[in-house]
């Protein structure tokens, strides 16, 4: 309906500018959309050229009344060119609104089609939204938009990509932020700076414990003499002082419990950091939560296996015939369940897939697809989808 109506308005005004040139309304209609989806116009550009293109209706009418009087009354033709042009307030209105449901709709079909080329682990995050009269809105504009994508899918996998393309959509229209890291990629393993600092300051500390020790054990080559010294600047130490194996001793001591301060500095950090980032996971996604406690996430390096070599290891296990030893017990076992009446085939209708996914808490941990339930909630019309 919506390609009739712009391609009807568009031929009736090209026919108009151009009779000599045939072209049909679809072909019309098609350059509006490309237009309008390529931003080659901002919006104010766009007004202006509408506003031109299509004279309003005051306009019209002052210009019909004054053909017929142009001999008559000259005066009243002066009036009404002087007179400045208003253009009608629901055309400007049903204008805008048509150009908002364009734009939504050239943004649904590029998250769908970029949703269909993209593996389920390479999924952007989906954020959770507030539940506004806005995006609720949003949620409703793009429902119509969905029939066309839903009553051609053929399968569940396709059906899938399809809400997640439209929830994508719908978090690009009302500006909500997505991680475009995927959703297998881990946290950031850098390292803030001031641990390295700390890190650095150990590291020393250490190495100059190392050569206080081994000038206290009688090592007095230059290069230990040299860093007992600096270590020893600027608190009027000298090693000639008979007290000095005192002095080293309490040097060492107080290296040992800087280090000692460091490294607990750092041990609240994570701490803190691994206690705040799991009731954040705990609170978007319980499932990898547990995954985490239960073990540690660790990526394969070996090489990737051959499809030969994987389809002959299974092919020997399974597709080879085997020889069981059956013995009396199965007979007596098939003879007690030869009356047991087979269970009909389940099959899921439209109603059971309305009642699952309303009593599905909206914001839940989501499956491998990335798709909440909020999403099956807001968007109408999928239960015959999901359930074919």
């Amino acid at each position: 309906m919506e390609v009739s109506r712009i391609g009807l308005g568009c031929i009736v005004f090209f026919t108009e500018l151009e009779p000599s040139i045939t072209v049909t309304e679809q072909n019309l209609a098609d350059r509006v959309r490309y237009i309008l989806r390529s931003n080659i116009f901002d919006g104010a550009e766009l007004e202006r050229l509408r506003r031109e293109a299509v004279p309003s209706s005051n306009e019209n009418a002052t210009t019909e009344g004054a053909v017929p009087q142009v001999a008559e009354q000259p005066a009243h033709v002066d009036a009404a060119e002087n007179t400045p042009v208003v253009a009608d307030s629901n055309d400007d209105g049903t204008f805008t609104q048509e150009l908002e449901i364009e734009q939504m709709r050239s943004t649904l079909e590029e998250a769908i089609m970029e949703t269909r080329s993209t593996p389920l682990e390479n999924r952007p995050r989906l954020p959770r939204i507030a539940l506004s009269k806005r995006n609720r809105a949003v949620v409703r504009a793009l429902n119509p938009m969905l029939v066309t994508y839903l009553e051609a899918s053929r399968d569940l996998c396709e059906t899938d990509s399809i809400l997640f393309g439209a929830a994508l959509a719908v978090c690009r229209i009302i500006g909500a932020k997505l991680s475009t890291a995927g959703r297998t990629t881990g946290q950031s393993s850098a390292i803030p700076a001031w641990r390295t600092r700390i890190e650095e300051r150990i590291a020393k500390a250490r190495a100059l414990i190392g050569r206080l020790i081994c000038f206290r054990s009688g090592n007095t080559r230059p290069r230990i003499v040299r860093t007992v010294r600096m270590a020893f600047a600027g608190t009027n130490v000298s090693l000639s002082q008979p007290d000095i194996m005192q002095k080293l001793t309490e040097r060492i001591d107080d290296l040992k419990q800087r280090i000692a301060a460091w490294g607990k500095r750092i041990r609240r950090y994570t701490e803190r950091s691994t206690r705040f980032n799991q009731n954040r996971l705990f609170q978007s996604d319980q499932k990898r939560l547990y995954k985490s406690l239960e073990r540690p996430m660790v990526s394969g390096t070996g090489p990737v296996p051959n499809q030969a070599d994987t389809v002959a290891f299974w092919r020997s296990l399974w597709s080879e015939p085997v020889n069981h030893n059956e013995g009396p017990w199965t007979e007596v076992v098939a003879s007690q369940c030869a009356g047991i009446t087979p269970m009909d085939p389940v099959t899921i209708t439209p109603g059971d897939v309305a009642e699952a996914v309303r009593r599905a808490p909206n914001w839940k941990s989501p499956g491998l697809d990335g798709l909440h339930h909020y999403w099956l909630k807001g968007f109408v019309g999928i239960d015959d989808p999901i359930a074919r």
